[in-house]
């Protein structure tokens, strides 16, 4: 019906048509609370923060204790691995160093410190263990490699690196058509922007105050992609737009210009606060000083005494030689009488060797800066080109399995130029950041650390082995060594790289579990809930999925933390549809939900006990008897109470122990008497004390009798480990 009908119908007519109008309107009404229930549903699953599903860490053989080598000589999954990677089955022994062999020989290993021992390859046991022995985990641990959906973990790490990431570096697709990324036809530009905008935004929190973000793009979206960082970061906040010379040749197919260079964006966080480095001086600018009249000042360059602007009326101006100067036709004093007259009196004032030449200031390289300020267009003489990128990628895997590198020269100049200990890359490709990074530390002894996140599967294929390979040592050829590094590259190398793998999104949607209790039912079948508009209606349109799919193991099932260690999702295996049960890392995804920089990682531990009722005579017959433990707590291999700790320091400086225990006892009132009895008992057994100050907070999992006090800001020392999970795995701040 079209409003100008009105005039010409019938009353009756319009009656009938303003009825269909309103049930239309109640039927729209209620399909938009639908949807909207599904959209709400929809955002709290992708926003949720990911469970970590498998830790692993890459270590430097060195670092590992020797007791630990005999079963590492003897794991044939990691002896395969170093035969695919480094080629081990070619080293020929002699007399004096001992070669290959199945299985490898102790004396081996210690021939080849340099190897990195992949825990991955290796029982819980043995990496729970090696942890143990290993001081300051965090603290040696060089690069942190997280195999995920780059939202995800960035939302994951922000309590961690929060306030603290100097220099961001990413190389995002492109937006061509031809870099794989999914968007609408008639969305491409809005979908690939707010892909980027999300993720600055999330990369904006961990920078910190003077971090600067460096961004690669080409011309398809180099405006945009402008735009988007301004968004976040402040067009006040732009610090240059680099030039990279790309490409060493000219592209005669073009049907326009040949495409020799891509864009790099830089931003600050707040530009009041960034700097940047110096460029070392080349070879051609330091020969420009030299010392030909032997000044014990040191080296340095004659400049002249004029310039072509200037505020200073033109002026002769008489030496001490006897020499007469004035400023050529058209161009203006640099320097006043008064000053002309101080640089002559010290000596600094170059009139050519035999004394007559036009007269000209002498600067000292010792007071200049040490270094040049960088220019804005980046030649491929001085950083690489896309070839280079290809053939360092090829000495390393023959197969080239990567298409786009970007050179490490490229990269190694960005993050020099960022003044920073610790790089984010969130489009981490093929590696070439952290191999940056890596021989950027061999090369100036700094301990930069570095962050790479990636979700495709050359994750696996290309990135976690490149950094194994160079780790090893820095020089390849068509995929093996071609030297060992010198001690003091040794020294400079990776000693641990922690790799994590989250839950995707699907994944998340897979461990969905809907379930409505007998008493829920029963509420919703009632004669009162049911009609238009409803208890029963109201629920389904827009409370169900909410309710119903709590308890689900993606959406946190608290109560399956009675045993940390059996916490299970089943994960899609990456380029398949088929799914795997996995054992979920609580102990690793709790680290990261309170950014709980970890110092030492205790191995589990597990006993036995036996119990009886207090039998105090004084009591009456009827009264409750206090449980006791019969004899002492007894460290025992098969004990079914289980504990691990973790200690280490909260990002606000407080000192954390996190205690998770097995709680065999189950919810039964006397099962939880027995277990908190045990927990009190190991906790003296070790020491602790909730009333001393070694600890500023204790996170435990499960109700437990542990003495609690208020802490500085009416907080409490012991806490919930659950409350805090929960809390924190859906807190939207900062995401």
């Amino acid at each position: 019906m079209h409003l100008d009908d009105i005039e010409n119908e019938t009353a009756p007519r319009v009656e009938q048509y303003l009825s269909k109008i309103k049930v239309i309107r109640r039927i729209a009404h209620k399909i938009i609370d639908f949807l909207a229930q599904i959209e709400d549903f929809q955002k709290k699953l992708w926003l949720k923060k990911k469970f970590v599903v498998e830790t692993s860490y890459c270590i430097r053989l060195g670092v590992i204790p020797d007791e630990f080598y005999p079963e590492i000589a003897a794991n044939d999954a990691q002896r395969e691995e170093w035969v695919r990677l480094y080629a081990i089955d070619e080293i020929k022994g002699d007399p004096t160093t001992p070669g290959y062999s199945v299985p490898l020989s102790v004396e081996f290993l210690k021939t080849h410190p340099m190897m990195i021992v992949d825990t991955r390859h290796f029982s819980p046991r043995f990496s729970a263990q090696v942890l143990q022995v290993l001081d300051k985990v965090d603290g040696i641990t060089d690069g942190v490699l997280i195999h995920a959906e780059n939202f995800q973990a960035l939302a994951l790490i922000q309590k961690c690196y929060r306030d603290q990431v100097e220099c961001v570096y990413i190389d995002p697709p492109y937006n061509t058509g031809l870099d794989g990324f999914p968007y609408k036809d008639k969305y491409q530009h809005s979908s690939w922007l707010s892909m980027l905008l999300d993720r600055h935004t999330l990369a904006h929190s961990c920078m910190a105050p003077g971090g600067l973000i460096w961004q690669s793009i080409d011309d398809t979206e180099e405006h945009r992609a402008r735009l988007a960082l301004e968004s976040i970061f402040g067009a006040h906040n732009h610090v240059s737009n680099v030039i990279w010379e790309k490409k060493y040749t000219r592209a005669n197919d073009a049907k326009w210009f040949s495409d020799n260079h891509d864009y790099i964006f830089v931003f600050a966080k707040d530009k009041a606060n960034a700097r940047l480095s110096l460029l070392p001086r080349s070879e051609e600018q330091e020969a420009a000083y030299s010392n030909p009249d032997n000044d014990p000042r040191g080296p340095w360059k004659a400049t002249p005494l004029h310039a072509k602007s200037g505020t200073e009326t033109n002026f002769a101006y008489t030496f001490r030689n006897g020499i007469t100067w004035s400023p050529p036709p058209g161009t203006y004093p640099r320097y006043s009488k008064e000053t002309l007259a101080h640089l002559d009196e010290r000596g600094e004032i170059w009139f050519g060797t035999d004394g007559r030449a036009t007269p000209a200031r002498k600067s000292y390289l010792a007071n200049v800066k040490q270094g040049v300020v960088p220019v804005t267009i980046w030649p491929y003489e001085e950083v690489g080109h896309n070839h280079e990128a290809v053939n360092e990628l090829k000495a390393l895997f023959p197969s080239n399995p990567f298409a786009n590198p970007k050179p490490t020269r490229l990269l190694k100049r960005i993050i020099s130029l960022s003044c920073s200990d610790l790089i984010i890359d969130y489009f981490a490709g093929s590696g070439t950041t952290g191999h940056a990074v890596i021989n950027l530390n061999r090369e100036d002894g700094c301990e930069r650390r570095f962050v790479l996140v990636e979700q495709a599967d050359y994750f696996d294929k290309v990135l976690v082995p490149r950094l194994k390979k160079v780790t090893l040592t820095p020089e390849w050829k068509d995929g093996k060594p071609v030297r060992p590094p010198t001690s003091e590259e040794a020294e400079r190398s990776p000693r641990i790289m922690k790799v994590i793998r989250l839950e995707s999104y699907e994944d998340t949607l897979n461990n969905l579990e809907l379930h409505r209790t007998e008493a829920q039912q029963s509420l919703l079948d009632s004669p009162q809930a049911q009609g238009a508009d409803g208890f029963r209606e109201q629920y389904l349109l827009r409370y169900m999925l909410d309710v119903e799919t709590r308890g689900s193991q993606s959406l946190l099932n608290v109560s399956a933390f009675m045993d940390p260690t059996a916490y299970k999702l089943k994960v899609k295996r990456p380029g398949s549809d088929e799914s795997r049960e996995v054992n979920v890392d609580l102990l690793e995804t709790f680290n990261w939900l309170i950014g709980l920089r970890v110092d030492h990682i205790a191995a589990p531990r597990t006993y036995s006990a036996a119990f009886r009722r207090d039998d105090d005579p004084d009591l009456p017959a009827n009264a409750p008897r206090r449980l006791l433990l019969d004899g002492r707590l007894k460290e025992d291999p098969d004990g079914p109470w289980w504990f691990r700790t973790v200690t280490g320091t909260t990002p606000d400086g407080r000192r954390t122990l996190v205690i998770w225990r097995k709680r065999p006892g189950g919810e039964e009132p006397e099962g939880i008497e027995c277990d908190n009895l045990v927990l009190d008992e190991w906790f003296k057994k070790q020491g602790y004390s909730s009333k001393d100050n070694k600890f500023d907070l204790i996170y435990v999992n499960g109700d437990n009798n542990l003495e609690n006090f208020k802490a500085t800001g009416d907080t409490w020392k012991v806490r919930l480990i659950e409350e805090a999970f929960f809390r924190l795995m859906f807190e939207m701040e900062g995401v």
